[in-house]
């Protein structure tokens, strides 16, 4: 089991998720290469290329991100993604813990629209992060957008 239990975790969650906050995104990692423990190691107000900048090819990581998308000319959507990042270069071991992991991880980063299987940041382009959002999002008639 993953420890996710530092309240840190729950309060950035809960900002990215309120109408009024700045944050937009937020970084766990495990406190060390042989623990279970996720602490929050970052958060920023960007977008997913300032996330993505963040995650290191050695490290396995959870990721939470409010993704900011036009939806016609006139409005716009807002929608939660969880990142599950294994790094190209994290040990086999690890790699193995953390599909474990990420349904504890689950259980406090609750409501999002797409999980995001990531090991390099083109995995996390934002063009393509919204085309998958658009896709699950449902009835969408301008087909021209991501066609």
């Amino acid at each position: 089991m993953a420890d996710v239990s530092d309240p840190k975790i729950a309060e950035a969650y809960e900002q990215i998720r309120s109408n009024g906050g700045e944050e937009t995104w937020m970084l766990l990692d495990y406190e060390s290469e042989k623990s279970n423990k996720l602490v929050l190691t970052a958060t920023g107000k960007g977008d997913l290329s300032e996330l993505s900048a963040q995650l290191k090819p050695e490290n396995a990581s959870f990721a939470y991100a409010k993704v900011r998308y036009e939806n016609d000319e006139h409005s716009f959507r807002e929608k939660f993604i969880l990142v599950i990042w294994i790094g190209e270069d994290v040990k086999v071991m690890r790699r193995a813990r953390v599909s474990v992991h990420a349904a504890d991880v689950k259980k406090v980063l609750r409501t999002y629209s797409i999980e995001v299987s990531a090991s390099t940041p083109t995995d996390l382009k934002q063009d393509d992060i919204v085309t998958r959002l658009r896709r699950a999002g449902g009835a969408n008639y301008d087909r021209s957008k991501f066609d």
